[in-house]
């Protein structure tokens, strides 16, 4: 294998976001105080002691603001006022006050490439065709046999054009009819959404998960997206990944937009801008910018995306690595509200190597809420589906739901989560696996998690230092990180069969200082190492 190595700064030149670990919280499942079924801003304070003995550096709030809830949050009507079924802007501020009181920093959920349709930017976009709002958005006449502007498809599923019988034109929305897209070419657009960005900063947030920002900006032309060649269908099952959105998506002009946030971000000290865009890699990267003047972290979703197969993670991380900018810092992403939960994906047995992978790897890891205990997706009957994915597109199994449960506390009623039935179901197990029972379990995933950071936090070399790849089969994955005072390997195996590590050329003895096994932890190594099937080892190398 082509050595591919880092070179990097002495650990006092780095910014928090890039030696912390974010948390992922979904507010409506994290912690409900007061007794509606609905996690709150009030519980989520409740539990900052637990993220915080926990080893997260920095919580990221998915959607809080005043919304009609079409998209459970990513539907504003206000961007700047807190949705009553959270609390209120006195409980934001005092939640921002404990965040930082305790060493921590706070993201907040921007939602830029739209807005509900109870927003009165587009309540006054629709009023008529002389608005002075009427191009904030995407609207645009039929065509001449009377048919929607183009072929482009909403992400939910149908049409992406929805007919305003008052106006005779339709609006274009990239996902519910309730979601118009806002039209980012227009220079009022821009400041008024740059003005949201500065109350919120001015307020003390330390920066912005940007989502969708690879769908900001639209093609001039509304031109046609093409068919994607893999895809069998016919045209009238209108479903999105039946198109390939080249000209929907990730159009040129985007990376102005991104750099006019990030030239606002950088006005404030210490803040960071992340940017959700499901591209591959050598177009995931442009979002850094030039001279790296885009997004810091723009999300890496490829632990979510590929399959679990050490050959193609493998590759996929040395790809990443070597198409990094200079001066980029990579980051890693394992689960998110929109995906199904890491546990579920690659089956329990793998779920700490996972761990071990997400927080060893070089850059900036982000957990997803539940996932440190294990949780998994939750099957929900179909009656109860509420997420609009899933009841937009029921033939396809897409529901959202199953990810999005709430946190597993304790053996108490509705695991400690909510004194009244919650938005969504638990599973029938939460009463055993659930945070407390965790907590006095050594060999629980939690406590694995918990053991992983603070060895993260500890050790520069694992949070900041360099990496280097070291050897990849068809089972296994191991790497190097390292700084001046010390260098470790990790080895991690990808089956559930027994394999071993041979390395080719150098040998790597050592101290084992976490297992998967916790059994494992304290031993000597060298020479081949056995792993056995789902087994990972974080190994101190001698000098």
């Amino acid at each position: 294998m082509e050595q591919v190595t880092t070179q990097i700064p002495t650990p006092s030149e780095y910014l928090w976001w890039q030696q912390g670990v974010i948390y992922q919280i979904y507010p409506r499942s994290y912690q409900d105080s007061n007794g509606d079924g609905i996690g709150d801003l009030k519980g989520i304070i409740s539990r900052l002691d637990y993220l915080q003995w926990l080893g997260i550096d920095c919580v990221w709030l998915s959607p809080v603001f005043l919304s009609p809830m079409a998209d459970f949050g990513y539907d504003i009507s206000d961007y700047c006022a807190i949705h009553p079924l959270f609390g209120s802007m006195d409980d934001f501020d005092e939640l921002l006050q404990q965040v930082h009181d305790r060493g921590m920093k706070l993201l907040l959920d921007l939602v830029p490439n739209h807005t509900s349709d109870q927003h009165p930017w587009f309540l006054e976009s629709k009023s008529s065709r002389d608005s002075p709002k009427r191009n904030w958005y995407l609207w645009q006449d039929a065509r001449e046999d009377g048919s929607v502007p183009n072929n482009w498809l909403s992400v939910f599923g149908g049409r992406a054009w929805e007919w305003d019988e008052n106006t005779g034109q339709y609006y274009y929305h990239a996902f519910l009819k309730e979601q118009p897209d806002l039209n980012w070419r227009n220079p009022e657009v821009q400041k008024a959404m740059l003005d949201v960005m500065r109350f919120w900063l001015d307020k003390g947030v330390d920066g912005f998960r940007v989502d969708v920002m690879w769908h900001m900006i639209k093609d001039l032309a509304l031109r046609d997206n093409p068919p994607s060649p893999e895809s069998k269908f016919e045209e009238k099952d209108l479903i999105y990944d039946h198109y390939i959105p080249v000209y929907s998506t990730d159009q040129p002009e985007v990376h102005e937009i991104v750099s006019m946030m990030r030239k606002l971000t950088d006005e404030y000290e210490n803040r960071v801008l992340v940017g959700e865009i499901y591209l591959p890699i050598h177009k995931l990267v442009t979002y850094y910018g030039t001279d790296n003047k885009g997004a810091h972290l723009p999300f890496n979703f490829q632990l979510l995306n590929l399959p679990w197969d050490a050959a193609q993670i493998a590759t996929a991380i040395d790809e990443y690595e070597g198409a990094l900018p200079a001066g980029g810092w990579p980051n890693w992403v394992l689960g998110n509200h929109d995906k199904p939960r890491i546990s579920s994906r690659v089956g329990r047995s793998q779920a700490k190597i996972a761990a071990l992978m997400l927080l060893t790897l070089r850059g900036t890891p982000t957990i997803y809420y539940g996932d440190e205990i294990g949780m998994r997706d939750v099957p929900i009957p179909i009656n109860e589906i509420v997420d609009p994915q899933g009841l937009n597109m029921p033939e396809l199994n897409v529901s959202r739901d199953p990810a999005r449960t709430p946190m597993q506390w304790s053996g108490e009623i509705n695991a400690g989560f909510s004194m009244h039935k919650p938005w969504l179901r638990l599973p029938y197990n939460s009463a055993r696996v659930n945070v407390v029972t965790q907590k006095a379990n050594p060999y629980s995933i939690l406590s694995f998690y918990r053991k992983l950071l603070t060895l993260r936090k500890e050790n520069p070399a694992l949070n900041v230092g360099k990496y280097t790849p070291v050897y990849s089969d068809q089972q296994l994955i191991s790497y190097i990180r390292e700084d001046e005072n010390s260098r470790f390997l990790i080895i991690l195996n990808l089956t559930h069969r027994p394999a071993y590590f041979k390395p080719r050329r150098e040998s790597y003895r050592g101290l084992v200082l976490l297992g998967t096994e916790i059994e494992r932890t304290g031993m000597q190594v060298g020479d081949i190492i056995t792993l056995s099937g789902d087994e990972g080892l974080l190994i101190r190398l001698a000098d």
